[in-house]
C-alpha cells in the first residue's frame, strides 16, 4: 500500500466518527449549485494558478460546477472581506497567502477579523523566495551581497509594502544589520523589468516571477530563502548554505471558509483538497509552476497560519512596515 493511500485511508477512518458527515455528503454541494473560489488577486499569478487547478479537480470530483473568481484589491483584503461576510453554507471559498497573515498586522483596522471571520481549511502548497540580482551586477553570490549591502545602500524591488518580498527584504536587514532602500512596485512584474534594467540591485522575489528570467539569462539567483535546495535551480544555493541561516521565506497558498461554516463542509472541503494534491498530476503541475506540495488539514493548518502571523507581526513591527 503506498504512502500516499495509507495517508487518505487514515485521513478517511479519522473523519468517520464526524457528526453530520454522511449527512453533509449527500446534501454538499447541493445539485446544481455553484461555488465560487475567491482568488483576491489578479489573474494568472501564484495563487491564481494553483486555485484553478484545485477548482478543476474539485468540479470533476462533487459533479458541481467550481469556479474561480478574482477579487484583487487592497492588498488583498477586498476579496479576503467578500467571503469573511458570505454565508457560511460552503459555496464561498477563499485562496490565501502569506500575505494574509501578514495583513493581520498591517491592516488592525479592517472592517473584518481575519481570524475570527474565517476559518481553515487546508494548506496546499509553498514556493520559495529567490534571490534575484542582474547579470551584469557585480554582486556575484550571496555572500557578496552581504557584505556590499553593509558598505553600500542598495535598492531592492517588490511587488507591494508588505508583500512576501517585501518582508524578505525586510527580515534579510534585520539578519544582516542593513538597511535596503525598499522600492514598491504594483506586483512583480514590473519589479522584474526594472531590476533587468539595472534600475534595481536586488529583489526578494516569489520564484514563479523570476525563474524564467533567471532560465534566460536576464537575472542571477544567488540564495534561494527554502530549507533545501530547488529541483528547478538545483546549483543555487539556499541562503543557510549562504551563510544566512535565518532567512527561510516560503510564500504559500491555502484555503479558508466562513468563520461559522459546519465542521461537516469544513471537512470535507479539507479531505478532497488533501486529496487532490496528493495526486501525481497535480503534484507534477505544481511543481511546474515553482510550488511543492505542502499539504496540511483543518487543524494544522490553523496552527501554521498562527506561527507565520506571529512571526510577521514581530517583524513588521521592528521594520515599522505600513500598507503605504
Amino acid at each position: 500500500m503506498k504512502r500516499r493511500d495509507i495517508v487518505l485511508a487514515s485521513a478517511g477512518a479519522a473523519l468517520t466518527g464526524v457528526p453530520g458527515l454522511g449527512l453533509a455528503q449527500q446534501t454538499f454541494p447541493k445539485p446544481g449549485s455553484t461555488i465560487k473560489y475567491v482568488v483576491p488577486f489578479t489573474p494568472g499569478g501564484l495563487t491564481d494558478m494553483m486555485a484553478r487547478t484545485v477548482a478543476q479537480k474539485l468540479s470533476e470530483a462533487w459533479k458541481t460546477s467550481v469556479i474561480v473568481e478574482n477579487k484583487a484589491g487592497g492588498n488583498a483584503q477586498i476579496g479576503a472581506e467578500l467571503v469573511a461576510k458570505s454565508p457560511p453554507d460552503g459555496n464561498t471559498i477563499l485562496a490565501i497567502t502569506l500575505t494574509h497573515a501578514a495583513n493581520v498586522s498591517l491592516y488592525p483596522n479592517a472592517p473584518f477579523s481575519f481570524t475570527k471571520d474565517l476559518r481553515p481549511v487546508a494548506l496546499l502548497a509553498n514556493s520559495p523566495m529567490l534571490v534575484v540580482v542582474p547579470t551584469a551586477s557585480p554582486i556575484k553570490d550571496f555572500k557578496d551581497l552581504m557584505a556590499v549591502s553593509r558598505t553600500k545602500q542598495l535598492s531592492a524591488g517588490s511587488s507591494g509594502n508588505g508583500t512576501p518580498a517585501h518582508l524578505t527584504m525586510a527580515l534579510f536587514n534585520e539578519l544582516n544589520k542593513t538597511k535596503m532602500i525598499h522600492v514598491p512596485y504594483r506586483g512583480g512584474a514590473p519589479s522584474m523589468v526594472d531590476l533587468i534594467g539595472g534600475q534595481l540591485d536586488v529583489v526578494f522575489s516569489n520564484y514563479p516571477e523570476s525563474i524564467a528570467h533567471v532560465k534566460g539569462g536576464k537575472l542571477r539567483a544567488i540564495a534561494i530563502c527554502s530549507l533545501g535546495r530547488h529541483p528547478g535551480v538545483p546549483d543555487v544555493p539556499t541562503a543557510l548554505e549562504a551563510g544566512m541561516p535565518g532567512l527561510f521565506v516560503e510564500n504559500w497558498t491555502g484555503a479558508m471558509l466562513p468563520a461559522k461554516t459546519p465542521d461537516d463542509i469544513v471537512d470535507k472541503f479539507s479531505r478532497e483538497m488533501i486529496k487532490i494534491m496528493y495526486s501525481a498530476e497535480v503534484e507534477e503541475r505544481a511543481k511546474q509552476q515553482g510550488f511543492r506540495v505542502s499539504q496540511k488539514g483543518s487543524e494544522e493548518f490553523g496552527r501554521f497560519l498562527k506561527s507565520e502571523i506571529d512571526r510577521w507581526s514581530r517583524i513588521i513591527k521592528t521594520a515599522k512596515i505600513t500598507p503605504t
